[in-house]
């Protein structure tokens, strides 16, 4: 059996990173399914879908690894090619990834104590974002 829905915000941009781990669970309860696995999925190249302890410190944190990682200020042939300053929002979006899976374990999501799934903006201006849950099981 499987089943889908999308969750639909708006982003700030910019390493902006919204905690969707209700959203997630509230999509596995309406599944109906209670053994198996969701697998949370961002549509888009400058975006992408993790899991974070989602307190004050690692919002700071996070933001300032990648640019420690991917900085702004260096040159990448993306933006010279298209001139829209996010080479390294496409940079960081290969390297996290687009996608998680979860497990599925009595109805619930099998996540640590502290771990949350968040989706992170990585373009360099606000978007209109829809992610794809998708639970399969029984």
């Amino acid at each position: 059996m499987h089943h889908h829905e999308y969750i639909k915000f708006k982003t700030r941009g910019e390493v902006d990173i919204v905690n969707i781990t209700d959203q997630v669970a509230k999509v596995v309860r309406n599944s109906g399914i209670r053994e198996g696995t969701v697998t949370v999925f961002a549509p888009g190249a400058t975006a992408a879908i993790s899991t974070i302890e989602y307190e004050p410190g690692l919002l700071e944190d996070f933001p300032d690894a990648l640019e420690r990682l991917f900085p702004k200020g260096l040159v990448y042939k993306h933006h010279l090619r298209w001139h829209d300053g996010n080479g390294h929002s496409h940079c960081r979006a290969a390297m996290l990834g687009p996608d998680i899976t979860v497990p599925v374990i009595e109805g619930n999501l099998t996540l640590g104590t502290w771990q949350q799934i968040v989706f992170i903006e990585l373009d360099n201006r606000p978007r209109d974002r829809k992610v794809v849950v998708q639970v399969i099981g029984e």
